[in-house]
């Protein structure tokens, strides 16, 4: 198991400190937001770009956008390592997992928490992550869907996919999705918004069972 710290909560001023804070993790979590698929605007290529000639970790980029497949050589060529796309977001969910695996990446699918699992169902032996979203997508600082923790479930129950939980995700309910079967857990106000990142990391892997790195 391991911690994704979303830079969706960071402090943009000092972006490249925020990373440094939380520099002992595996893989940063970077939401891409459109304003059409969700209601809320982020940050593009350029930004993931800029981090990538910071820091060698594992980009694990999440397409909140409507036809992400108009954008995957770009993501690519600006240093993502996986991106995940929405199975709201595609036509054909299982063209654009190609595409991205073409391009060289990992591939990821995220479902909503009112997206039953039998939408992804037919794609978990190609894909390389099952993202399930704890809250509604486009905004931080929501409170953790706890009956998201059955899609979780059940997905381990039929697949040895990884599986990220993304949205309100703590202390408190890491360690129940963990139970269940996550494997990687987006976390972000309540790592970013602490005074310090990386002792707010240490005590948030301790909660989850993750052993220290």
């Amino acid at each position: 198991m391991r911690i994704a710290p979303s830079i969706l909560a960071a402090d943009f001023a000092d972006l490249s400190g925020e990373v440094e804070a939380v520099d002992s993790v595996e893989l940063l979590h970077l939401d891409v937001m459109d304003g059409h698929f969700v209601p809320n605007i982020s940050f593009g290529p350029p930004v993931i770009e800029s981090l990538r000639s910071r820091t060698d970790v594992y980009f694990d980029t999440h397409l909140m956008i409507e036809q992400p497949e108009r954008y995957v050589d770009t993501f690519e060529a600006a240093g993502a390592d996986r991106l995940t796309v929405h199975a709201e977001a595609c036509e054909d969910t299982a063209a654009v997992v190609d595409q991205i695996h073409d391009a060289g990446l990992d591939a990821g699918v995220a479902i909503n928490p009112d997206t039953p699992v039998e939408t992804i169902e037919p794609l978990l032996e190609d894909i390389d992550l099952a993202l399930v979203m704890t809250v509604q997508p486009g905004f931080g600082g929501q409170s953790f869907m706890h009956k998201t923790v059955e899609k979780v479930e059940k997905i381990a129950a039929i697949s040895d996919v990884e599986i990220e939980v993304d949205g309100g995700v703590d202390a408190e309910t890491g360690p129940q999705c963990a139970k269940a079967g996550a494997d990687t857990f987006v976390i972000g106000s309540s790592l970013f918004g602490r005074d310090d990142a990386s002792a707010a990391l240490s005590e948030l892997r301790a909660a989850i069972g993750i052993d220290a790195e």
